[in-house]
């Protein structure tokens, strides 16, 4: 009799794994290309390993799958017109799917991701700047809010007694003490109205 089967399955595998790669390439260990990127004469080599460029890149994929068989174990790739921050940034992404770049840079980050063909990182990129662009609309909502309330506030004192004014002139009968009007009046009408 056949027991029905059952699904294990490992929540931080994944994570521990790129924990692990991310380890293995920042020690050398295993790498099997060096990807040399130059950006307006700044030259830097990086180590790394093909599966897991090829995995989260297109761009890499294609090159490692169309190379021809060289006389080491070792392949270098070249890629020009690349700053040698945004590689470093890429590698960190690719190596462990999370990277910290200044918000100025969040664009080059996202035509690095387009240019290797990365998904992920093009994807992640995207989302943050719907979110900085949301976040700046909300602080100019708010801003002009404020603007207008303030503009508001400021017309209204001075419109208040120019209407109150034409209403109940100061000469007429009900604004005089001694015709039955409460010497307060008018004034107490426009405190409460303020």
């Amino acid at each position: 009799m056949e027991s029905a089967p059952v699904l294990l399955e490992s929540k931080s595998s994944p994570i521990n794994l790129l924990n692990e790669m991310q380890q293995l390439r920042l020690l050398g260990h295993l790498c099997d290309v060096t990807v040399s990127v130059e950006y307006q004469g700044v030259r830097a080599e990086f180590p790394a390993h093909k599966a897991v460029l090829a995995a989260t890149s297109k761009f890499f994929k294609e090159v490692f799958l169309n190379e021809k068989p060289v006389d080491g174990p070792r392949s270098n790739v070249f890629l020009n017109e690349v700053q040698v921050a945004d590689f470093a940034s890429f590698l960190e992404f690719v190596y462990t799917a999370r990277v910290e770049v200044e918000e100025d840079r969040v664009q080059r980050m996202l035509e690095i991701a387009e240019k290797l063909k990365c998904l992920d990182l093009s994807e992640t990129c995207f989302q943050l700047k719907k979110q900085m662009l949301e976040s700046v609309l909300l602080e100019l909502q708010n801003f002009s809010e404020s603007q207008n309330s303030e503009e508001e506030g400021a017309a209204r004192p001075s419109a208040a007694p120019a209407a109150e004014a034409e209403r109940d002139p100061p000469d007429s009968a009900t604004a005089r003490p001694g015709h039955g009007a409460s010497p307060e009046g008018p004034a107490a009408k426009s405190k409460e109205k303020v």
